[in-house]
């Protein structure tokens, strides 16, 4: 494997382009590597779940799949945003040890997909975001003055914080079963 130095990022096959969905957080512009998305959905009905922490917004019906809603910018510690037309839900998929884990993310608008090539992507900086720098991947270079922060969403929730997610998850299951068996019972 080829050397790294500590600004960029290289790898064997540095022609190779990996693409980003972008979006809007809070002003901000963010990337999610495109594999790690499952779909993008118009902003709707989030059920509250209480006692949660700030960021689980809640969670959404999928198809008949529960799945946890996560607001970024509660995550990161940023003033959210008002939710409006164009603000969307991405479900996103993480790995929680053998366990794919669906998730929603809540953001302000969706832009585009970005193509970069390995020699526009470098390392996290330990500083200078407004984030975590263990949320970040890479800082994908735009062009000469213009960064994009590539996330980690592997790293955007703890372990920690994943079992939190889970538990929400496994809650609203059981919940929707006891629903659906009462409503059996209640036509019988």
């Amino acid at each position: 494997m080829g050397q790294q130095d500590e600004h960029s990022y290289s790898d064997e096959n540095t022609d190779e382009v990996k693409q980003f969905l972008t979006f809007l957080l809070s002003g901000e512009s963010y990337g999610i590597g495109i594999l790690h998305i499952k779909e993008i959905i118009k902003h709707g009905h989030v059920t509250k779940v209480p006692m949660m922490p700030d960021f689980i917004t809640g969670v959404i019906n999928l198809r008949g799949s529960v799945v946890p809603v996560i607001n970024l910018s509660h995550r990161f510690q940023v003033t959210p945003s008002e939710i409006s037309k164009k603000t969307s839900i991405i479900v996103i998929e993480i790995n929680d040890n053998d366990t794919i884990l669906e998730l929603g993310i809540v953001v302000d608008m969706v832009n585009e997909v970005l193509e970069l090539k390995q020699e526009q992507l470098s390392l996290a900086p330990s500083f200078g975001t407004k984030i975590r720098a263990d949320f970040i991947k890479y800082m994908g270079k735009l062009n000469d003055d213009n960064f994009i922060i590539l996330l980690d969403v592997d790293n955007v929730l703890s372990i920690d914080e994943l079992s939190v997610v889970h538990d929400v998850k496994k809650c609203a299951d059981e919940e929707v079963e006891a629903e659906t068996v009462g409503t059996e019972n209640s036509l019988t």
